[in-house]
């Protein structure tokens, strides 16, 4: 699935399941971050994202950095990532504080610089970074 078609749908759907309105939310904004697990570590890196990332998002979220995040896995063996993470937003302003907001929710939940350093080396041996943009939602 091609990352536009897979963000097609990340907004469609919600469209069409609440009878042509947006679902819950109404973002402006999707920063879409794109991940190629390495070989052999896409199932440790889907527990790294479970078990260090998303808590991470829960804490962001609680304080109002982003509406939502959802992490799409590629199930095409030559697909150019293996995940899509989407963070929808509501404006500008929320999408030029995220990385921060983020950073904050890092440090809150993991104050001990040296086992932030250990997490951030062992998510360079589970995948590489491979894309990202910044989508307007058309509403």
């Amino acid at each position: 699935m091609s990352p536009r078609f897979a963000l097609f749908l990340l907004v469609l759907v919600p469209i069409t399941l609440n009878g042509g309105g947006l679902a819950d939310h109404d973002g402006a904004i999707a920063e879409v971050y794109y991940w190629k697990a390495k070989a052999g570590k896409l199932d440790e890196y889907n527990r790294y994202i479970q078990n260090y990332a998303a808590p991470i998002d829960r804490e962001a979220q609680r304080h109002g950095a982003f509406i939502s995040v959802t992490t799409y896995i590629s199930q095409k063996a030559d697909s150019p990532w293996t995940h899509m993470r989407v963070f929808l937003l509501r404006d500008h302003a929320q999408q030029e504080a995220l990385q921060k907001a983020l950073d904050e929710a890092r440090l809150r939940l993991h104050p001990d610089e040296q086992e932030r350093n250990r997490q951030a080396a062992y998510a360079e041996t589970l995948r590489d970074a491979v894309g990202h943009e910044t989508l307007e939602i058309l509403h």
